[in-house]
């Protein structure tokens, strides 16, 4: 498998951690947004949206972060990602989804390009917009971790899963734009919890051969 990704990409992030604890072997081709590379012609043959990740697997070519991961759960299932009963498995992937679907979207490459370039915000403004939707969903995911008084040191259960894989590219990103994550102390320990297995670290966005 090839995983055409950008060390800083939050999406890409997630697959690294993903395949990492699959122990699924990759071969990384680096799409450096800062010089464009993902709008060329040779990579939008592969994703016409120009965005990274894309997984190539043979013939197959899988783009969006969320059907990737879900690919990779049904086709490699163990170690799982998912919890079997499907009530958990509706509360794991609302936690990623709170992630994935209402934080990372409007804090992305793309959505700060416009802001700076048609909105003149500058690294100050850019810092505020990202951190005023970082704590609102944080707070949100702090209480609903909060309330699981069941769960371990991971966001569900006791072994890390697929809200892990989305949570710890955020907290990452949320450190990038000056968050101060002490507000959130549950959140602050799952990423301890995370970072501490190799998987975790070996997915880190300046492991990356890439990273600069």
């Amino acid at each position: 498998m090839e995983l055409y990704q950008f060390f800083r990409s939050g999406t890409s992030h997630r697959l690294r951690i993903a395949l990492a604890l699959k122990g699924l072997p990759v071969q990384s081709v680096a799409v450096d947004l800062r010089t464009e590379q993902h709008l060329k012609d040779e990579f939008k043959a592969l994703n016409p949206q120009g965005l990274v990740p894309v997984l190539v697997d043979g013939q197959r070519v899988l783009i969006q972060s969320p059907a990737i991961l879900e690919w990779l759960e049904e086709r490699y299932p163990q170690p799982a990602l998912l919890p079997a009963d499907p009530d958990a498995r509706a509360r794991v992937r609302a936690l990623a989804a709170l992630v994935g679907c209402d934080i990372h979207p409007i804090n992305n490459r793309r959505i700060l390009q416009y802001l700076r370039q048609q909105f003149k915000a500058d690294e100050a403004a850019i810092n505020a917009w990202c951190g005023t939707w970082i704590a609102a969903g944080f707070d949100a995911l702090e209480a609903l971790l909060a309330a699981d008084t069941a769960r371990g040191d991971f966001c569900f259960g006791g072994a890390p899963g697929m809200a892990d894989v989305y949570l710890v590219p955020q907290v990452e990103s949320a450190r990038r734009f000056g968050v101060d994550m002490a507000r959130w102390p549950l959140i602050g320990r799952i990423d301890a919890a995370c970072m501490a297995l190799e998987a975790f670290a070996q997915a880190a966005p300046m492991r990356q051969p890439d990273a600069s």
